[in-house]
């Protein structure tokens, strides 16, 4: 049950498309050594119940390699390889198993393809990885794209890479020169990388300028309003027709030559420019346009192919803007690029608003500020009084890296300073206040002053007579008998001299004391009596 050979060692299974190629290495030094394989697969090897089978196409092989493309028929099963040395009836222990599953080490094979020169350019047709066989790793071809790599057959040459449909076009070449290719099918879903095609060289021909072919044809796009724009250059009577191609119709490996349409409103037009935004139904795919020159011998001509990826080739407008201002806050009110109808600019774009704005004055230096908002409304506060602002709008897209340019500059001045007016009414009320509290009790404190001392030294009426004195002589008490009326007594006293006395009629007088007493006015005279005063009193009372 011994034995002296040793077991291969460094297990390896390499995958190109459905090609399977077993390889090892074997250090041992004997000779007439042969290898046989054996596999199994199944969703379950805890069991141990899957029985090893002969591996079909490596079994007494020579060499360090075999394939057994045969064999596997699972790709996204999991498999088992082990491998052994034999040399007659002895063999050698099973070599460590090698697990795998095939579709996940599996490498894209080469495509396949095939080149034509004609005026000027090369004309390239690949055919996917698996074109020709029954069982395919890969299952649907139309998720492959192609990447080439071309350069000029020279010493110093320069190598170009780009991206290229199963039928497409290689231009921009020099003419009579020999260039050399090779194309390479990635999924870029899976981020797989095949091999290179074997390398295809070509020589161009020389390009037929045909004057009656549009040149230059251009494509310019604003909110989404497409139009194809291209230069004459035959003299005579051409007319244009302008036609389109679904852009999916080029992933195909079928020929897309008699699928081009025409666009509407652009058919038999001598005009150079067309608005082809009618054919653009969705946004998610690509365009392809040409157009087609035709005189009046109905010969025709093709110009150059432009591409159109609605979003990409889509430039962004201005956006439209209008202030307003309150007391203390700037108002922006923003319309998207567009208009309000545009949908596919608000929805698609994600778009952002950048705002500047600045005091307009005189002063050159003053600061531009700028703010960044989301929604198409915005406002400014710190505002000073007084004063013009001036805004402008920029619209953008940070998904797209694209911006418009700003927006017309709209203006507005606002209002003057409500706070210093309010102040100074403030301040005004305050100190009227204020003085009215300090100067009523002055005046009040003045008035009763004055009142006591108009009182005092003024007072509106006199004493009657029979209580001031005689001869000059005052009453000696200030107090009125309790029993008698408080009766307030007014007279006018005149100061004469005694020259006057003398020329004063007697008779009146008597006759103006009598009436005042009959009207009572004083109270200290008996007023039940009704006796005269004799003539001697009144002439010392006159006195």
């Amino acid at each position: 049950g011994q034995t002296n050979l040793k077991s291969p060692q460094d297990i390896q299974v390499y995958v190109v498309n459905t090609n399977f190629t077993l390889r090892w290495n074997y250090t041992g030094n004997d000779t007439s050594v042969t290898f046989s394989a054996q596999y199994r697969w199944s969703e379950d090897f805890e069991t141990n119940e899957t029985e090893w089978k002969e591996l079909p196409g490596c079994q007494n092989v020579t060499r360090t390699e075999c394939d057994f493309s045969s064999a596997i028929t699972e790709y996204y099963d999991t498999h088992h390889v082990r491998i052994r040395a034999e040399r007659r009836e002895e063999v050698s222990p099973w070599s460590s198993i090698f697990e795998m599953i095939p579709y996940c080490i599996a490498q894209i094979g080469p495509p396949g393809i095939e080149l034509q020169s004609i005026n000027g350019v090369i004309k390239i047709t690949v055919s996917p990885p698996e074109a020709n066989q029954v069982r395919k790793m890969w299952i649907d071809h139309l998720h492959f794209k192609y990447d080439l790599v071309i350069w000029e057959n020279s010493s110093n040459a320069e190598f170009r890479s780009q991206s290229v449909f199963p039928t497409d076009i290689i231009d921009d070449l020099a003419p009579d020169t020999t260039y050399c290719l090779k194309v390479q099918a990635t999924l870029p879903l899976e981020s797989q990388k095949g091999l290179f095609s074997p390398i295809r060289c070509v020589k161009t021909t020389r390009k037929v300028n045909d004057l009656l072919c549009a040149i230059n044809v251009s494509v310019l796009a604003l909110n989404m309003k497409f139009h194809l724009h291209w230069n004459n250059q035959y003299k005579q009577h051409v007319s244009y027709n302008v036609q389109y191609l679904i852009g999916y119709l080029k992933k195909l490996h079928d020929d897309y030559s008699g699928k081009w349409l025409n666009v509407p409103g652009c058919k038999n037009i001598t005009d150079t420019q067309c608005n082809f935004s009618s054919i653009i139904t969705t946004i998610s795919g690509s365009y392809y346009l040409r157009v087609q020159a035709m005189n009046e011998y109905n010969k025709s001509c093709l110009s150059n192919e432009v591409k159109v990826d609605p979003l990409i080739t889509n430039e962004i407008g201005p956006p439209g803007v209008n202030v307003d201002i309150s007391d203390v806050l700037l108002h922006i009110r923003i319309s998207p690029p567009g208009g309000s109808e545009s949908e596919v600019m608000r929805d698609h774009y994600d778009l952002s608003y950048r705002v500047l704005y600045w005091k307009n004055s005189s002063n050159n230096e003053e600061e531009i500020k700028v703010k960044e908002i989301k929604q198409t409304i915005g406002t400014v506060s710190d505002l000073t009084p007084s004063t013009l602002y001036c805004v402008k709008v920029q619209a953008f897209s940070e998904v797209y890296n694209k911006s418009s340019h700003y927006s017309r500059e709209e203006c507005i001045k606002t209002p003057g300073d409500k706070i210093l007016p309010l102040i100074i009414l403030a301040t005004f009320v305050t100190a009227l206040i204020a003085v009215l509290l300090v100067a009523m009790p002055l005046v009040f404190a003045l008035y009763q002053a004055y009142s006591k001392i108009k009182h005092v030294f003024f007072p509106s009426c006199q004493p009657p007579l029979n209580i001031e004195g005689f001869g000059g002589q005052l009453f000696s008490s200030p107090f009125l008998s309790i029993t008698e009326e408080l009766i307030e007594n007014c007279s006018i006293i005149e100061t004469v001299t005694t020259e006057e006395v003398n020329q004063i009629n007697f008779k009146d007088y008597k006759h103006s004391k009598q009436s005042s007493r009959d009207s009572g006015n004083y109270s200290n005279d008996d007023d039940t009596s009704g006796s005269k005063v004799p003539e001697e009193t009144l002439v010392k009372e006159i006195v």
